[in-house]
């Protein structure tokens, strides 16, 4: 099993509309899990066509 690269917690506590708390199903925490890995995939890729070993703001 692979490592989470998100914080469950710390998602919980933006889930908020108007201050109040929303709930978090598991169904979303592993949607957003998927799509965290394919921004960061998608950024790497870019980092090494412009010849850098750095993925930085400027790849997303």
């Amino acid at each position: 099993m692979t490592k989470s690269v998100i914080v469950k917690s710390q998602v919980k506590e933006h889930a908020k509309l108007d201050g109040k708390p929303l709930s978090v199903s598991d169904e979303f925490y592993k949607a957003l899990e998927e799509e965290v890995k394919k921004i960061v995939e998608k950024a790497c890729k870019r980092a090494k066509q412009n010849q850098r070993n750095t993925i930085m703001a400027r790849d997303l």
